[in-house]
């Protein structure tokens, strides 16, 4: 269930990258160098300045554009409870208003469905007042009615708890460090070509190096978004209950062992539920912990 924070870090790179593109035109095209170039070096302290508005202004951006763009990248189903006629659409709908209360938010999230057959659910939005929860066809169809509502009611915990807005503020101090070094290497390495070359250069490898350090610094937003995991089981325990957040977990790790047994190693539903059988180099990158793990916490509460 890590397509929140998948989305996120998808769209703060490209929205980085599109500043990044952006601004350089702009520089051309009106001859103005960056306030931070000058004699042929660096002035690190406007550097810095100009790095925490790029960098900041990229992780709101992506904020503002996540519950857009999960609807949009997911072809998420919105339903609308007044239309609604379809018993279980109105089913997740009510799960997510009921819950949503107990957890004392004053609007309920957009509630949608998408059709896919991995066993997922995700919460986005820049506000709790303009979120959304979004199960996927394949968890209603795959788990019984106790362990879906332990899943929503995870997922509202993460809308309650404000998960969207910390990480958004996590995701700025990382860019502006991502934004910082990557200008640096870029000149380094520019230094080294012929001065008709340096611009171009210059250009390429701020991009490159941005890319490269963004999927560095997404191991800190996951080892982050892995302790808000634990938050949520507990918050997720305290609005469905603990048998419930617990039996959700629990037939989450069912239908992965399930899946293990059978080795359907190219169906791409099955790949999405592999979180607990990585190698600890992937471990760093998940943004969930194993399965195992989180059912030992919530044990321990």
């Amino acid at each position: 269930m890590g397509k929140r924070v998948l989305l996120f870090l998808l769209t703060n790179i490209l929205v980085m990258t599109t500043i990044v593109i952006v601004w350089s035109i702009i520089t051309s095209i009106f001859d103005i160098g960056p306030s931070y170039r000058a004699n042929g070096g660096i002035d690190y302290p406007s550097l810095m300045i100009f790095s925490i508005i790029v960098g900041f202004t990229g992780s709101f951006i992506s904020l503002a554009m996540s519950r857009w763009m999960a609807k949009t990248m997911m072809k998420v189903k919105v339903i609308d409870p007044d239309k609604a006629v379809n018993p279980q659409e109105r089913a997740v709908y009510e799960k997510v208003e009921r819950l949503s209360r107990a957890a004392g938010l004053t609007h309920t999230p957009e509630v949608g469905i998408y059709h896919s057959q991995e066993i997922n659910a995700f919460a986005t939005g820049p506000t709790k007042k303009r979120s959304l929860v979004a199960v996927s066809q394949g968890l209603l169809d795959n788990m019984d009615d106790d362990a879906v509502e332990g899943v929503i009611a995870h997922e509202v915990a993460h809308v309650s708890n404000g998960d969207m807005v910390t990480m958004t503020l996590l995701q700025g101090i990382i860019n502006t460090f991502v934004v910082f070094l990557s200008r640096i290497a870029a000149s380094i390495v520019s230094r080294m070509v012929r001065s008709e070359l340096q611009w171009i250069v210059h250009f390429a490898c701020i991009i490159i190096f941005q890319i490269l350090f963004s999927i560095l610094g997404s191991l800190v937003v996951s080892a982050y978004s892995r302790y808000r995991e634990y938050h949520a089981d507990r918050g997720g325990a305290d609005l469905a209950g603990k048998d419930k957040m617990r039996h959700a977990l629990e037939s989450l790790k069912l239908h992965i062992n399930r899946a293990e047994v059978e080795d359907h190693s190219n169906d791409a539903a099955i790949q999405t539920m592999k979180i607990s059988n990585k190698s600890s180099f992937l471990n760093a990158f998940s943004s969930h912990p194993p399965l195992e793990q989180r059912i030992a916490k919530l044990e321990q509460r």
